[in-house]
């Protein structure tokens, strides 16, 4: 049977709802049960993916069910068959589908304001996601992608070009958030400083954030400041989908190059220890679009679940 329990304990990787500044997460987790290993393959059902296109190229990935993403309110107890349960993966990630995965495509996208303090971040109640990732990451990129427009979000081969707290309001009811990146970028150390207080501000004290997206290069392996960041949002219980970027670079096997599914898992192993549950994560990459829809998907369910509670 499967029971889904409330942890006092530590969780970053589940709906945020509007709750108190004392209570600020929702968490759930499933208990852990052995069942064969499944692949990651994504839904079809007309009626959660309300139009969002499938993309023909498939990327499979091993997942056992402990390490699965099983947003709340989700139940799987009827789901007998391996083959049920799969189709209701988002490809290319450990991510289920809910009841709550629909009205997932954007229609409108438009730039609302910069801001260097949390408490001058708009103020309307809309639920919004925020990106965050290394300076090289391709934050600005993905964030194209997604709205499919060239320049909504500004883009550079020069690392640091974000430098405050950008609102995109999408289909006038929500946000996407594009913070600073953290590492190299070219700016002074004590400006960089600053943009590392307000954004963690902005984490720690934002009512209206439902999820943060943290941008992971899967092209390379894991470098240490990913890793303490997504030790960082844990430890404050911040809600977080890990969203592994560049998967269309594969590096030859005979140069020592891992694929970018290997660096997914070996991520995930290293900051298996963070977590009490597997955090939600979805592959991509902004050259060929894999993972655009899943993005969305995912968005749309947490969404709707925060927006209901």
């Amino acid at each position: 049977m499967v029971v889904l329990l409330h942890l006092p304990g530590f969780q970053p990787s589940i709906f945020l709802t509007r709750a108190s500044p004392l209570c600020k997460t929702h968490f759930n987790f499933l208990r852990k049960f052995k069942i064969p290993i499944i692949k990651s393959t994504l839904s079809t059902a007309s009626e959660r993916t309300h139009s969002i296109e499938i993309p023909e190229e498939e990327t499979h990935v091993q997942i056992s069910l402990e390490k699965l993403f099983i947003p709340p309110e989700t139940d799987i107890s009827s789901d007998t068959s391996t083959l049920s349960l799969s189709s209701r993966i988002l490809k290319g990630s450990n991510i289920l589908l809910s009841k709550y995965a629909r009205d997932a495509q954007i229609m409108q996208a438009d730039f609302i304001k910069s801001s260097v303090r949390t408490q001058d971040c708009p103020s309307d109640g809309l639920p919004e996601f925020a990106l965050v990732g290394r300076s090289n990451v391709g934050k600005s990129s993905l964030l194209n992608s997604l709205v499919r427009r060239k320049r909504l979000a500004l883009t550079s081969k020069k690392p640091g070009k974000t430098q405050c707290i950008n609102h995109f309001r999408i289909n006038d009811s929500w946000y996407l958030v594009d913070l600073p990146g953290y590492g190299y970028a070219a700016a002074p150390q004590e400006l960089r400083i600053d943009w590392e207080k307000f954004t963690k501000d902005y984490f720690l004290n934002r009512p209206t954030l439902v999820s943060v997206f943290l941008l992971i290069d899967a092209s390379i392996p894991a470098k240490k400041m990913d890793l303490e960041y997504a030790s960082w949002l844990g430890e404050n219980q911040i809600p977080m989908t890990l969203i592994f970027t560049k998967c269309d670079k594969r590096k030859k096997r005979k140069n020592g190059g891992k694929r970018p599914e290997e660096h997914v898992n070996d991520f995930q192993d290293l900051i298996r220890s963070f977590f009490q549950t597997a955090p939600p994560w979805i592959m991509t990459s902004s050259v060929t679009n894999q993972g655009r829809d899943e993005i969305l998907l995912h968005m749309a369910q947490l969404r709707n679940y925060w927006l209901k509670h």
